[in-house]
């Protein structure tokens, strides 16, 4: 199905494009095809990238990562690209890169690849950290691929049929904005934001394949919101997304009018704080198409909200608590009040809501004994708000309680924080489990420590854990790469870091001020929450950096 914002193509897949005269790029997400269908980040690199006239873009879906890996479009390998952009948004990924590279004869190592593919990669891992992915990569894209990606690869185009060399290209781009190139870029890359950084989206982002096999089966994914307001201090994407823009309403309608789908996810890290959330729900139920919404934030649970989801049929709602007690929500500078989280599980079960799922974090620097104590409180309280609200014994609400552990991230006022020990986290996981016993109907999905804890390190650790990620690679998973790496995990995770410490990600700027974060980080000591960013946006404030400074 065409449409004049792009490409979207439903349930369909887009026809091979020849190569003649266009630069071939091969386009790597990691994991398998459903999972990737409802990734919305790297359909809107494909959408850029596949309406240039000067790239010929193939999509690989690298699943596993040992199986050798062929295009979807011409099932052409992906050692005959060369140019190879990958989308990077976790670091479990990174194996399945590094496999797929391997099985494909291609050289992992910067190093050891003098010549083409030339290896770029982007994606949230990218805005973090991307010290352990530099000696894989010839290039990595830090910021959002709408500012500039593609005019780079035009670039880079024009270089390579012109017949200059690959490394005079890289020479050359080092030091612009958005570019780092291990290596060569010489003063920390700057972010590039889309648009001009103000309150609205300039093009929100909307996926391009929909189908049986996706996660959300044949749903649209529409963009509603980029970043978050509300500065919780262990948030990443609330600082890496800076500033926070909403979608204008009538992109959204003309988007879903272009496209036509059967269904519509809305995606964003604070839905309800977007004004024309319930407008716009209501305009797609007067269409007849259905729709999913992500976490939303007890205090934006309404009434009237609640009783229209309840009337299209939504029937599973997720809220987050985020930490175990009100000190350690404090400490996070999350904005919550209890009484409203209560109140909106009440309105949950009153409203006939199957399924309320709810996330709590664990593992805080900090926490005690007390702050459990008050979270086996307030499970009582949650469990007695559901009870008032319930008045059809037929529409009993189950509940899950996911608890995750608590991963310090860099660029975040957590990033001097120690990370807790697996041991601690999951005897911490065994004591929630243990809460939940006396309530009927709930559940605990709980987060594995161990893979947290190699999340922490990557996420956190420098150049040299690309070793180990080679070895995790090659050897059958982590645990086993761990036994053979001669580093140490505790030396990255287990010690709070000092005010002056260099951190390896600092070779990228986000535009936040590392004196605004240690501000953040002393004042999550004292539990005392700040003010997150001012609707009015950057040009009202600019405490943090991301804008104009204050005098």
């Amino acid at each position: 199905m065409g449409s004049t914002r792009g490409l979207y193509f439903g349930r369909t897949s887009p026809p091979p494009v020849e190569h003649g005269g266009r630069l071939p790029v091969a386009l790597a997400i990691p994991g398998d095809k459903g999972p990737a269908l409802s990734t919305l980040g790297w359909q809107a690199v494909y959408r850029l990238l596949a309406a240039e006239a000067d790239l010929s873009v193939e999509r690989f879906f690298l699943g596993r990562g040992h199986e050798t890996p062929l295009s979807e479009e011409r099932k052409a390998s992906l050692s005959s690209f060369p140019v190879l952009a990958l989308s990077v948004s976790f670091e479990e990924d990174v194996l399945r890169l590094l496999r797929a590279l391997k099985a494909a004869g291609i050289p992992r190592l910067r190093s050891e690849r003098p010549d083409p593919p030339l290896i770029l990669a982007g994606g949230p891992l990218c805005f973090l950290n991307p010290a352990p992915l530099a000696p894989f990569c010839d290039l990595i894209w830090v910021g959002e691929a709408e500012a500039g990606f593609t005019d780079l690869l035009r670039e880079l185009k024009g270089h390579l049929f012109a017949g200059g060399d690959p490394q005079d290209f890289l020479a050359a781009a080092a030091d612009r904005p958005g570019v780092y190139v291990p290596g060569r870029t010489r003063a920390p890359a700057p972010r590039v934001v889309a648009g001009d950084g103000g309150p609205l989206l300039a093009a929100p982002a909307f996926s391009c394949f929909t189908g049986p096999e996706a996660v959300f089966k044949d749903a649209l994914l529409l963009e509603v919101n980029r970043g978050c307001p509300y500065g919780c201090r262990f948030c990443a994407a609330g600082y890496i997304y800076r500033p926070p823009r909403h979608a204008a309403l009538a992109d959204l309608k003309a988007i879903v009018e272009e496209t036509r789908p059967p269904k519509v996810g809305l995606v964003g890290t604070a839905l309800t704080d977007w004004p024309d959330l319930l407008p716009f729900l209501r305009w797609l139920h007067e269409r007849k198409l259905k729709f999913s919404l992500s976490s939303l934030r007890a205090d934006g649970l309404t009434e009237e909200l609640l009783a229209f989801l309840r009337v299209c049929g939504v029937r599973t709602v997720t809220l987050a608590l985020e930490a175990p007690s009100r000190r350690l929500r404090q400490a996070a500078s999350k904005k919550l009040d209890e009484q409203d989280f209560l109140d909106a599980v009440t309105r949950c079960a009153a409203h006939g809501v199957n399924h309320l799922r709810v996330y709590c974090i664990i593992g805080w620097p900090g926490e005690t004994e007390a702050d459990y104590e008050e979270l086996s409180g307030f499970l009582a309280e949650i469990d007695a708000a559901r009870s008032r609200g319930q008045v059809r014994k037929k529409e009993f609400m189950r509940m899950t309680l996911g608890v995750s552990c608590l991963v310090p991230k860099p660029w975040t006022p957590f990033q001097w924080a120690p990370m807790a020990s697996e041991e601690y986290l999951d005897d911490a996981l065994r004591r929630v489990k243990a809460m939940l016993k006396p309530y009927k109907g709930f559940a605990l999905s709980g987060d594995d420590a161990f893979l947290a804890r190699v999340q922490g390190l990557i996420s956190r650790g420098g150049e040299d854990v690309a070793g180990l990620l080679l070895l995790a690679a090659d050897n059958g998973g982590w645990k086993k790469g761990l036994a053979l790496w001669d580093g140490d995990m505790s030396a990255v995770l287990d010690h709070e870091r000092g005010k002056d410490e260099a951190f390896p990600w600092e070779v990228v700027d986000l535009g936040v001020r590392r004196e605004h974060l240690w501000r953040e980080w002393e004042r999550s000591k004292l539990a005392k929450p700040s003010p997150g960013c001012p609707p009015a946006g950057c040009a009202a404030c600019g405490i943090c950096g991301v804008g104009p400074r204050r005098a």
